[in-house]
């Protein structure tokens, strides 16, 4: 899976299951966290999606604000463990 379908997939999970809103045009580089539109938890169900969904574990000591708070982190993330 290239990188570009990794994004699109974690875009619209973040904007259907975890903004709640479909229509929000959530950029790569915006602070999903630090810009209040998902909280802390809501990265522990990121976490269950991308280890079902693409088969990629994120350790709890990734799933911080410092380290993905931005789609463009988190897609480097998904990316460096996909196989």
């Amino acid at each position: 899976m290239d990188e570009k379908t990794i994004r699109e997939k974690l875009r619209s999970f973040i904007t259907r299951e975890l903004i709640r809103d479909t229509d929000y045009e959530l950029s790569d580089a915006e602070g999903i966290i630090t810009g209040g539109l998902m909280d802390s938890f809501a990265l522990a169900e990121f976490a269950v999606y991308v280890e079902k969904e693409l088969g990629v574990y994120i350790p709890d000591a990734d799933l911080t604000v410092a380290k993905m708070d931005t789609l463009d982190q988190m897609v480097a993330r998904v990316m460096r463990d996909l196989k």
